[in-house]
């Protein structure tokens, strides 16, 4: 058995699919997620595709001395992989107090105990819109591109948790960071016994979409098409979420395995082709069969035009790469939604 990892918010989406992959290495999980986006039924989920149940608390992290109580009880912990956060762009418009709250207090309460529990490393989920809207000589963007002001409080609150633990790190702090910044996840585990399922009306594109085709909801809306882009809807780098999770073991083994060349290590997790919002919905189409009701309505604030990734850096020192195709992702995230609907869920 490989070392304990505490997985924050490993009930939702990127974390459970993170469980399952860190699981699959030998690694020992706790997570602790609030459910806040999330269900209990996820764990039965990991377990029929492991074998093994992972230890689980239900607390918000934002509880400093929860979270002291819950390292105490769960002695061991080597590193963090750290998921629990409010993450839809629209919303952190509509309501920044809470994005500012949720996903900058929970950060501060980890990295001040990490220390008290001989913690050694903590890989961070950040995101691509820490670029905000790159120049287009900056397009694929690598590592090294500018940090843009963020279009969103979603997006400013990346940024300032990069910036908290390199702050962190460069005063002395005991331990590692490997940020990992997501193009956009998607699609579900192959066996369809793990994917997105946000509580409410999905804020993101592919739950929204799938249930659309399923007919939950009466048509998608398409944010804009009047965008400096080929059919004027932007552009994203669809990343399969099985892939990206195997990155986070890969990070998780670099920093305990004391491979890191800094302290601090940022790589993006993208497949390097950009896809615009329409070819999506029409790759959809044609890996399913089943149409997807669609309008076109006014762009939404905080969206950024379009966003690719330069994957190189991941792909050489990490030794990742993206595999799976745009056509057999879209196909498990309508696989799970078929499941949903099986067990009544949805």
């Amino acid at each position: 058995m490989k070392q304990k990892i505490l997985v924050a918010g490993g009930t939702g989406y990127i974390g459970s699919h993170t469980t399952v992959e860190l699981q699959n290495a030998g690694y020992e999980v706790v997570i602790i997620d609030d459910l806040s986006n999330s269900t209990i039924e996820v764990l039965d989920g990991i377990e029929k595709i492991t074998g093994v149940r992972p230890g689980f608390i239900q607390l918000d992290l934002k509880d400093k001395e929860g979270a002291r109580k819950a390292l105490q009880a769960n002695p061991g912990i080597k590193g963090i992989i750290l998921f629990a956060a409010s993450k839809a762009v629209g919303e952190s418009v509509q309501q920044p107090l809470k994005y500012y709250r949720n996903n900058i207090v929970t950060l501060i309460n980890l990295l001040e105990l990490m220390p008290e529990f001989g913690i050694e490393g903590i890989v961070f989920s950040s995101s691509c819109t820490v670029y905000g809207q790159p120049d287009p000589e900056n397009l694929p963007v690598t590592e090294d591109a500018p940090i843009k002001p963020a279009t969103s409080p979603y997006g400013n609150t990346k940024q300032i948790n990069e910036e908290i633990i390199r702050d962190t790190i460069h005063a002395g702090a005991p331990f590692k960071s490997i940020i990992l910044r997501y193009f956009n996840p998607i699609g579900a585990h192959p066996s369809a016994e793990i994917g997105e399922l946000p509580n409410g009306v999905p804020q993101n594109l592919i739950p929204y979409l799938t249930q659309t085709a399923i007919g939950i909801r009466k048509e998608l809306s398409v944010f804009g098409d009047d965008y400096d882009t080929p059919d004027g809807s932007c552009i994203r780098d669809y990343i399969n979420v099985v892939d990206l999770a195997k990155a986070h073991v890969i990070a998780m083994d670099r920093m305990l395995e004391d491979k890191s060349e800094k302290p601090v290590e940022i790589f993006n997790l993208g497949t390097g082709n950009g896809v615009s919002v329409l070819e999506l919905i029409r790759t959809f189409e044609e890996a399913t069969g089943v149409k997807v009701p669609h309008k076109i309505v006014g762009r939404r604030e905080g969206d950024i035009e379009q966003v690719w990734a330069n994957p190189e850096r991941a792909n050489k020192v990490l030794g990742w790469k993206a595999k799976e195709t745009l056509a057999d992702t879209l196909r498990s995230a309508w696989n799970w939604q078929k499941r949903l609907r099986e067990k009544g869920i949805q």
